[in-house]
């Protein structure tokens, strides 16, 4: 291996580990705000490149059906709940956002899918198409465990993870898909060529770190969701409303997911259940930052993009062993700093 050879991998890692980074935090906010290990946040980054894929072929995605479905599920739910609480106030924006908007997004995605020029576009209809799964994700298989245990939802959550793998194989089919790159230029630097679309994918994760910290850091909801994070029995008592919580913490992960999605449909093929080999690599990252500080879990997920890239070419074969081997060490150094665990009161 010359220096050359080594920029080259170190840029492919960086790539990578740019999605992992948006995948460990996703995870790690999922899991800090509603104790939920996410199992199918690699779902939505399948569901994000392969319904690009879709609209680029001048196909009506199967997502947006997908969404109208499971916006009438959860609008009956709402409407029961709502009927029973006699608050039939809230009648018009539960058929708002569950019906009347997914019906809109299929009607863009309809009117879309033949106008194959529009990338834009047709990546701005995708994000919101599977931003918009994330709280009724949220509402139809975690809302009514939120006060499950952590098994009890993670076994939820691996259920939740071999239904939408069934459902991406119905909806998209067993062909893998890539689309067209958001730039083709080259950057030259000395003798190692730097791809324009590495460079677009590492600067929209940065821009979303930004907007994330923002949010987190300057908005009200932001606080709200810290405080929730923190303590939710202490939110709950000054009125931020843990439902709510869920419910933009799954949205927030979704259109992390979703954006993950369109950024990396582009630079490797992508099929219905190539999701969870991704979203594992952004559950190591999580691991290494204890599921709860985001910059240890954002350094653990470029680490494992960098090992993953080297280890291609060194030992190609084995590449991902190597990748998840990395929890083993990071498992251990964790066991050996905890000297107490306290176990949960059980009701």
């Amino acid at each position: 291996m010359n220096l050359d050879i080594a920029l080259l991998l170190a840029q492919d890692g960086l790539t990578n580990g740019a999605i992992y980074a948006l995948l460990a935090l996703a995870l790690v906010l999922v899991f800090a705000v509603t104790r939920v290990i996410f199992v199918p946040q690699g779902e939505l980054v399948a569901y994000s490149a392969l319904t690009l894929a879709s609209l680029q072929l001048g196909k009506v995605p199967g997502t947006a059906w997908l969404l109208v479905a499971a916006g009438v599920a959860v609008a009956l739910l709402d409407t029961i709940a709502a009927l029973r609480d006699r608050r039939t106030r809230r009648l018009p924006a539960i058929l708002g956002w569950n019906v009347v908007l997914p019906l809109v997004l299929l009607a863009a995605a309809r009117w879309l899918a033949p106008r194959q020029d529009s990338l834009w576009l047709q990546t701005l209809v995708t994000v919101a198409i599977v931003t918009a799964l994330g709280p009724m994700l949220y509402r139809l298989a975690f809302q009514p465990l939120a006060n499950a245990s952590v098994l009890v939802l993670l076994i939820v959550s691996v259920a939740v993870h071999f239904v939408m793998t069934g459902l991406g194989l119905l909806a998209f089919g067993a062909e893998g898909s890539r689309t067209t790159p958001f730039s083709d230029a080259r950057i030259t630097a000395g003798t190692v060529t730097i791809s324009g679309q590495s460079v677009f994918v590492i600067g929209a994760s940065l821009v979303l770190i930004a907007a994330l910290w923002f949010f987190f850091e300057k908005t009200l909801y932001g606080k709200a969701l810290r405080a929730t994070a923190v303590n939710r029995l202490g939110a709950r008592l000054v009125g931020i409303s843990t439902t709510l919580a869920g419910k933009l913490t799954f949205l927030l992960a979704a259109a992390i997911g979703a954006v993950s999605g369109v950024l990396v449909a582009p630079i490797t093929t992508i099929y219905y259940d190539s999701g969870f080999l991704v979203g594992l690599k952004g559950f190591v990252g999580a691991i290494i930052g204890g599921f709860a500080s985001y910059p240890a879990a954002a350094l653990g997920a470029l680490l494992v993009g960098l090992l993953e890239s080297f280890s291609s070419f060194w030992a190609s074969a084995f590449k991902e062993v190597i990748a998840f081997t990395l929890i083993i060490p990071v498992l251990l150094w964790r066991s050996f700093r905890t000297h107490h665990v306290e176990e949960e009161d059980e009701e």
